[in-house]
């Protein structure tokens, strides 16, 4: 069964950033690293009944990546900002969570709590989505509500704007003819990088005890993809151009086709997985 939303009396859904693009969110984000996810299911080794976090969980990657793997998990709590994000994640886990139950809560991270007693998480997921957050705040939340053994898991592997190619830099040359030179963040103004790693976040917290998992990844891109991607980002989502996001979108494609070898823009990249436990647990 899946249970109602259930949303935070001090957030609001921001249906501004990403609402509009949940369908395409889903189609062109890529997904979890076959190697990352099995690494997740392999911190649950010997717990019986094993309970998913998904914090930012956007539409549902990480719990559908895990749910074919882990059978064993009982249930999934949601979490995201966005309304129209978690259902379009519980609409992508219903026809494969079997007998597991999914709820739902529509507000920031660090506000979560657990509305059902014996589901503390064991497992608690963040995948490009922390730099959003209020850090410390959602890792003092995660030691409230985490079983005694659980694992606390931070993922990610950059973005598009980041990476560093010939097509990827002129990609952002043309973002940046239309909206300026610094990086866009959607509703929030421009993006400012994280003042401290994200393992100095952990190693502060009750959640000290960390290792870092690094995981090479290739991707083949097609030009049309990489537009889609794009609707999906906050630094290129479509209301950022107001009227001029069809043309903005004609440029790139006509700038990818130039730059694929074969119609294939190759991405290559790293997918670091950083997992901590409560310090004294074996991680």
């Amino acid at each position: 069964m899946t249970r109602p939303h259930q949303t935070a009396s001090a957030a609001v859904s921001d249906e501004a950033l990403f609402g509009p693009e949940a369908a395409d969110y889903a189609r062109y984000r890529p997904g979890l690293p076959d190697a990352a996810v099995h690494l997740l299911a392999a911190t649950q080794h010997g717990t019986p009944a094993p309970v998913l976090l998904d914090l930012g969980t956007g539409t549902g990657q990480v719990p559908r990546a895990l749910l074919p793997v882990l059978h064993r998990m009982v249930h999934i709590d949601l979490v995201d900002v966005n309304a129209s994000m978690l259902e379009t994640a519980r609409a992508t886990l219903e026809p494969v969570r079997g007998a597991c139950t999914v709820g739902a809560f529509t507000g920031e991270a660090h506000t979560f709590a657990p509305t059902a007693p014996g589901r503390e998480p064991t497992l608690i997921t963040s995948c490009r989505s922390f730099h959003w957050m209020s850090r410390p705040e959602v890792l003092d939340m995660c030691d409230r509500v985490a079983a005694p053994h659980a694992v606390v898991a931070i993922m990610g592997d950059g973005s598009l704007w980041t990476h560093e190619s010939e097509w990827t830099a002129a990609l952002r040359g043309l973002i940046q003819t239309y909206l300026g030179d610094d990086r866009r963040a959607g509703t929030r103004g421009t993006y400012t990088g994280p003042d401290r790693s994200y393992k100095d976040d952990l190693v502060d917290s009750a959640f000290s005890d960390v290792i870092e998992r690094r995981f090479p990844i290739t991707r083949s891109w097609s030009p049309e993809d990489v537009v889609g991607y794009l609707r999906t980002t906050s630094f290129a989502r479509p209301a950022l151009f107001a009227g001029q996001h069809h043309e903005f979108e004609a440029e790139a494609l006509d700038l990818l086709k130039a730059h694929a070898q074969g119609g294939v823009l190759e991405e290559d990249t790293v997918f670091t997985v950083l997992l901590a436990r409560r310090s004294g647990g074996a991680a």
